[in-house]
């Protein structure tokens, strides 16, 4: 068999495995499995915060690494398409994801060794995670799957994918923090608003990069600013 037909093959099979009820099974699966995880790991097993975080990466991480290769996800692409209105969306996001944070009470920093730490895993790991299960996953394979149904081949079409990839996040963001008891109230509302904010934005400059910074930064503002007093850096005991 010759190169190009190999290659014409292997596409053949990726189109035929990727369907859009592939892609919408994918969102509720992460749903799912965003509620489970902090309903076990903090509800029932009170894990503290850093030892949490380590099921947390590992399960979710693999969650992401499997939608991308059954998606057979161009990475680099996705993150270098339209990167300057990713970087400038990012940095306008940011203003307002930080500015959640300093309006709760403060806590005590970090010195030291435990303070570069505390920068790298709850700010960078932590919250670039959050970013990609609560905004962009769900909001790129919800526009993927409507894609692929044609509806985003005129504008009220693409009005209402974007409607529906907002609605997507929103439950995602939702059910994932229900799995934590500290957000088993009213508030949990305010959090769904603020951190679909960020998925609206992620939508309009269509880059992946303006919620990951924006999450990012509100992350590393946490710990900078209240790692033991902010809702951004659950769990709390």
């Amino acid at each position: 068999m010759n190169t190009s037909r190999r290659v014409l093959l292997s596409v053949g099979n990726e189109s035929a495995r990727t369907t859009w009820w592939g892609h919408l099974q994918w969102v509720a699966a992460m749903a799912i499995v965003g509620l489970a995880v902090p309903a076990v790991f903090v509800g029932i097993f009170q894990l503290p915060r850093n030892i949490y975080l380590v099921f947390y990466f590992g399960l979710m991480g693999a969650f992401l690494y499997g939608y991308v290769r059954w998606n057979a996800l161009d990475l680099k692409k996705l993150f270098s398409e339209y990167w300057g209105w990713g970087l400038l969306g990012g940095a306008l996001v940011s203003l307002f994801t930080v500015r959640t944070v300093l309006m709760q009470p403060a806590s005590p920093t970090p010195q030291g060794l435990e303070l570069g730490f505390d920068l790298v895993w709850l700010g960078l790991i932590y919250g670039s995670i959050d970013a990609l299960v609560l905004s962009v996953v769900p909001v790129y394979a919800t526009w993927q799957a409507l894609t692929m149904l044609s509806w985003t081949k005129r504008w009220p079409g693409r009005i209402a994918t974007g409607v529906l990839a907002i609605l997507a996040s929103m439950l995602v963001i939702g059910l994932y923090h229900l799995g934590y008891p500290e957000f088993r109230g009213p508030q949990v509302l305010m959090v769904i608003i603020g951190v679909s904010l960020q998925s609206l934005a992620y939508l309009l400059t269509r880059s992946p990069l303006t919620p990951v910074i924006s999450h990012i930064a509100m992350h590393v503002a946490a710990v900078l600013y209240g790692l033991n007093s902010v809702s951004q850096l659950p769990p709390h005991y």
